[in-house]
């Protein structure tokens, strides 16, 4: 398509204003239209030289990082190259993938020097996620004398991957930079601990737990011989996020779904470091993605192109239809972790009822969102009459979210944090196997040995109420055979049956807040 520059446009205006001039001299008249027939000849003589330019395969290069993180400013650069003996001024408009456009005017000028070469460096800041594939370049060449335009599309596919706002965890989950730290000669190593995977023997040293003496190496080797053990790996850790229309509600302008894949997308990362198993189930209405549990860079891989992708539906979960298709699929052993909302007690007993099934071949968690900006409503204080109706909405909403998590919390440990992405990456590395279960509780509830004594009533009472929690979960914990029991076990197997109905099973303690 041929087009008028502007350059033309003024002085074909500038001859169309003399045209009056012709009335009082007609002399006048034909100097207007020997002028004009020249200026419209010249239109046609640049017209035919813009033609030339070959804008549908002009040379054109570009040069992207292989994916893209939410809030992340990465650049993108394009090299132009003019294989033209004149200069040539191109005018671009690119048609970007739907997750790196942003409003406002797109439009860029170049000017590329005669057999010369441009280097044009932009730089995209991602808003959202989402994965698309676009990359038209909407060209105009323009003439030798500056009077048309050429206008073509130039094809250049990108497909374009925004991954959630890595940031916070860590980019080096990404698999380039997992390659660039195994190149540097970072490994990951074992470590030893109190977790109940067998390591090594080693010969018994004064100040070591005498429980960890293995009797019948100490026989044979005529010495004490304590066993080593080393923290529980390659554990099952499967993620359930509920893309209903809970999650789809914001929070301070931001959906409340991006919580909850920034929040798996760091318990993910954590599962992978420590070799864990991680896989990913999302649903709504129906089943969207199901990635059973994997380790290594595939898995994490597969978990962060599904997180990319992940869209919220205004539609009501299917719990059952949800849980009955897991049962069916995943039948390993581990910690499935619920990323989901309750907002009363009719929603909390649909969770309750399914969830409670994963029992006791799974060990359930659900993950709920604290809504702060509700929060503050409900407790400023009011100046006017609408904003004491406001307050007295958000408490009654607040004490209908409690109550729902009440009744939640005696069949399913909950985590309500406000900021879902610390919180939950700091437990993700809890081992999850049968004989480690009350472990792992007592990471979750005990208080902390270095935090301060607590100095008002309520801190009092929940320092109190971790204590509890963190004698509860070690009264969960296998009590060892003494060594007498050791140097005499039970000969008989009704005897064996007896000794093992009297040590009190692990179960998975709830959490408190």
């Amino acid at each position: 398509m041929i087009l008028p520059s502007r350059r033309w446009f003024l002085v074909a205006a500038a001859l169309a204003a003399v045209a009056p001039l012709a009335i009082w001299w007609p002399a006048a008249g034909v100097v207007w239209l020997t002028l004009d027939l020249l200026w419209v000849l010249a239109f046609l003589l640049d017209a035919r030289d813009a033609a030339a330019l070959p804008l549908e395969e002009w040379p054109v290069t570009r040069e992207a990082p292989p994916a893209f993180s939410v809030g992340r400013t990465l650049p993108v650069s394009y090299t132009w190259r003019n294989t033209l003996t004149r200069p040539v001024q191109l005018v671009v408009r690119e048609e970007l993938p739907a997750p790196l456009d942003w409003p406002g005017d797109r439009t860029r000028m170049l000017l590329l020097p005669a057999a010369g070469t441009v280097l044009e460096e932009l730089a995209f800041t991602p808003a959202r996620r989402g994965k698309a594939t676009a990359g038209l370049l909407h060209l105009r060449g323009l003439g030798r004398w500056g009077l048309a335009w050429r206008q073509a599309v130039r094809p250049l596919p990108w497909s374009v991957t925004v991954y959630p706002n890595l940031r916070h965890a860590a980019i080096r989950a990404l698999p380039t930079q997992s390659q660039r730290r195994r190149e540097a000669g970072q490994r990951t190593v074992r470590r030893l601990g109190e977790g109940r995977v067998f390591e090594s023997l080693h010969e018994w040293v004064p100040g070591e737990e005498t429980r960890s003496i293995d009797w019948k190496a100490t026989a044979r080797r005529g010495k004490l011989m304590v066993r080593r053990y080393e923290d529980e790996r390659r554990q099952q850790v499967l993620m359930m996020i509920d893309a209903g229309r809970l999650l789809t509600a914001e929070s301070e302008g931001r959906p409340r779904l991006e919580a909850a894949i920034d929040a798996a997308l760091e318990l993910a990362h954590s599962a992978v470091l420590h070799d864990d198993n991680i896989g990913l189930f999302v649903f709504a209405d129906q089943v969207m993605r199901f990635i059973p549990p994997a380790r290594g860079r595939r898995a994490l891989r597969q978990v962060l192109d599904a997180l990319a992708t992940i869209e919220g539906r205004m539609v009501e979960p299917d719990y059952p239809a949800a849980f009955a298709y897991l049962a069916a699929r995943h039948r390993k052993r581990g910690l499935t972790v619920l990323f989901t909302d309750v907002v009363d007690r009719t929603a909390s007993d649909a969770v309750v009822a399914q969830a409670g099934s994963l029992r006791p071949r799974h060990l359930p968690l659900a993950v709920t969102l604290r809504d702060t900006a509700l929060e503050r409503i409900a407790t400023r204080r009011p100046l006017h009459v609408e904003e004491a109706y406001e307050r007295a909405a958000a408490e009654e909403l607040l004490e209908a979210r409690e109550g729902a998590l009440a009744e939640m919390r005696p069949y399913l440990p909950i985590q309500n944090p406000a900021n879902t992405r610390s919180n939950t990456s700091s437990r993700s590395t809890t081992p999850i196997s049968p004989s480690s279960a009350a472990t792992a509780s007592c990471s979750w509830c005990a208080p902390s040995t270095t935090s301060p004594a607590p100095s008002s009533s309520s801190a009092r009472r929940s320092a109190a109420s971790a204590a509890s929690m963190a004698a509860r979960c070690r009264a969960l914990v296998r009590r060892p055979p003494s060594p007498a029991e050791r140097a005499t076990p039970p000969k008989s197997r009704a005897a064996r049956s007896r000794r093992r109905s009297a040590i009190p099973s692990p179960v998975w303690a709830e959490t408190k807040e």
